[in-house]
């Protein structure tokens, strides 16, 4: 279940990643949720993302 990407997509993918976790980092959440929704979007690339978008902490 490894996910690779290279070049121009791997760099979106890492950015997106970036964006999300000082999202989610500068939120109002709990820090449990906050270490939850990191984990998310970590252990799942693709779906964690989408997910945390739709459903995630907002910043403040």
């Amino acid at each position: 279940m490894s996910v690779q990407y290279s070049g121009l997509l791997g760099l979106l993918h890492l950015a997106l990643v970036i964006w999300a976790a000082v999202s989610i980092i500068g939120s109002g959440a709990g820090n449990g949720a906050k270490v939850l929704w990191i984990l998310l979007v970590l252990l799942f690339p693709i779906v964690g993302l989408i997910i945390w978008f739709i459903a995630g902490p907002k910043s403040r």
